[in-house]
């Protein structure tokens, strides 16, 4: 195995804490590379883990934040998924620090099922393998890579999700727990807006599902069903047959008129009770996606039946995409791996991807 780690301008002797690990690590034949700079100012993440790759020289990659801790037997566990799925991200199970921190994100993280690593793509959470548990191949990282470089407020983790997924690249977990992920507010995460996410989802969807629909329903008549239409291209934004809802105040008003437009007449799109709407959905209202612990989980299993329901009706296999979710570097290597630490209801032909 191999250790590569790029020091991206930190100021706590980072560099020099790694660098006393050197002899241990060797001695239990691990090799250690280390870079770095002392710039003023960062270059980012992706700029970081660019750099602790490139130096690196093995065959498959395991990133570790350096703020996060790796369990016993991450690599072995994920490198043997790895080569059962030569073509996927492979993320695993985390436990979070500190314990109860973002707990519906962190049950999101670990329980989500395989089928919906796929389909929860586009919801607000980021990718549904979370960049602190990723392994691949380093064929896939140089087919798809590299990181981008923009520095912070870049959602580098989210483009390179996009663009593998684009590749046909897959994605998989292994499930069991094999990380512990820090919470912390400084963490780089949180420079990123969350208008940035939003655009990049929106244009993501419109790419590789709206493309291929010839119209849809917009499950959610509030403020961000509509915020939605707004920023849909003109072409999908005439797709959008009708919103739908559960709210009888929404669904009385009748219609939703887009007053932004500089159409004469502006657009006026209905608004259904969803018993009256067809498929296909993008479902733009908070979800659980979990057993029923709490009230709002059971009104969230009550409306995914409702959803089902509707998509057996219609015996459309590409019936519902769930837009919207409740969210309100380091690496490893072996000559077989490297181990890179940076420190500082669809349609499945809509996604790609290996089974």
């Amino acid at each position: 195995m191999e250790l590569s780690v790029h020091d991206d301008a930190s100021t706590d002797d980072s560099r020099k804490v790694v660098e006393g690990w050197r002899e241990r690590l060797e001695a239990r034949g691990i090799s250690v590379v280390i870079s770095g700079h002392n710039s003023a100012k960062p270059r980012g993440v992706g700029y970081a883990k660019n750099k602790a790759i490139s130096q690196s020289c093995g065959k498959y990659l395991c990133f570790q934040d350096a703020d996060d801790v790796m369990l016993p037997q991450r690599v072995r566990l994920q490198y043997e998924a790895s080569l059962l799925h030569p073509n996927s991200l492979i993320g695993c199970r985390v436990q979070r620090l500190p314990e109860g921190s973002t707990e519906r994100y962190t049950r999101w993280i670990n329980t989500t099922t395989q089928d919906q690593l796929i389909t929860q793509v586009y919801t607000s959470h980021g990718p549904t393998v979370v960049m602190p548990t990723w392994f691949c191949s380093r064929n896939l990282f140089l087919k798809v890579g590299p990181f981008d470089e923009g520095g912070k407020g870049v959602p580098e983790d989210l483009l390179f999700f996009y663009r593998s997924l684009r590749l046909g690249g897959g994605l998989s977990r292994v499930d069991q727990c094999l990380l512990v992920y820090r919470y912390h507010e400084k963490a780089a995460t949180h420079s990123v807006t969350e208008e940035t996410i939003w655009k990049l989802r929106v244009d993501f969807l419109q790419e590789r599902v709206l493309s291929q629909w010839e119209g849809f329903t917009i499950w959610n008549a509030g403020k961000q069903g509509r915020k939605l239409y707004r920023c849909l291209s003109p072409t999908n934004q005439k797709k959008v047959k009708a919103f739908c809802d559960v709210d009888e105040n929404k669904i009385q008003k009748g219609f939703y008129t887009y007053e932004e437009s500089k159409e004469i007449p502006k657009p006026k799109i209905p608004i259904l009770h969803y018993k009256d709407a067809s498929t296909p959905f993008i479902i733009c209202v908070k979800l659980l996606n979990h057993t029923a612990e709490d009230n709002e989980d059971k009104e969230d299993l009550q409306f995914k039946e409702k959803a089902s329901k509707l998509a057996r009706r219609a015996n459309d296999d590409a019936s519902y995409v769930v837009f919207r979710s409740f969210v309100s570097s380091t690496m490893f290597s072996v000559p077989v791996l490297s181990h890179i630490v940076s420190s500082v209801g669809h349609d499945r032909r809509c996604f790609g991807g290996e089974p």
